[in-house]
């Protein structure tokens, strides 16, 4: 099956690539550091990446985007993208909480340092992280807790993985290598091969977490009234 994933829950990212069995092979990457431009950068890459592939939208298989957790704009750029593009095409249309590209990249690295359990963490602005702990199985992880966004301080003690970490590094346990890791597209594609495509969510829901900060002006009340 001939997938492509979108992420903007921190960056932005899209990845285009073929899932046969639990194998993955990535057929093109696009992917920004800036963590404010995703309205601006996703429809390009996507034309990127179909264009290096030597493929169009009418070859595609289905649509992943990534639901957060993460800031309000920047998240519903990957989404309304991906959902756009899976109604253009007549695709399904899957989500997938975008710290599971954290745990795919990390899950390895933990493995092979004897850790059970450990904790991925993204970038959740006012002095906060989006969080999720996840313990090993026989074939790859699971959630267990979160996700949750709050103080890095009150996060789990566990060895951390992700960005997150490499801002409270004095909160979090950060493993070495794995300080500027953000979630990205190319991950969220490689879990969806270790899961399966059956197994996939239907589910795009945004993961906002908390309210936005913008808020519907008060009606103001007639003078005389």
């Amino acid at each position: 099956m001939l997938f492509l994933a979108l992420d903007s829950s921190a960056t932005a990212s899209v990845a285009l690539g073929r899932i046969e069995g639990d194998q993955l092979t990535l057929l093109a990457h696009r992917a920004t550091e800036d963590t404010r431009s995703h309205a601006e950068v996703m429809s390009p890459f996507v034309a990127e990446v179909l264009a290096e592939a030597g493929v169009s939208g009418g070859d595609l298989d289905a649509v992943l985007t990534g639901t957060g957790p993460g800031p309000f704009t920047g998240l519903r750029a990957g989404i309304v993208t991906a959902r756009a593009l899976a109604v253009t095409w007549d695709l399904p249309l899957y989500g997938m909480m975008s710290l599971t590209a954290l745990a795919e990249a990390a899950h390895s690295a933990a493995r092979d340092a004897g850790q059970q359990r450990f904790l991925v963490a993204s970038d959740a602005r006012r002095r906060e992280v989006y969080s999720a702990v996840y313990e090993l199985t026989e074939t790859g992880y699971s959630l267990v807790q979160g996700p949750t966004v709050g103080p890095a301080a009150e996060a789990p003690a566990l060895p951390a993985y992700g960005f997150g970490t490499s801002l409270y590094p004095q909160d979090l346990d950060a493993q070495p290598g794995f300080e500027s890791m953000q979630p990205g597209a190319s991950h969220l594609l490689r879990a969806a091969a270790r899961l399966g495509a059956d197994a996939l969510s239907a589910d795009t829901s945004a993961l906002y977490l908390r309210e936005s900060d913008a808020k519907v002006p008060a009606v103001r009340k007639k003078s005389g009234s």
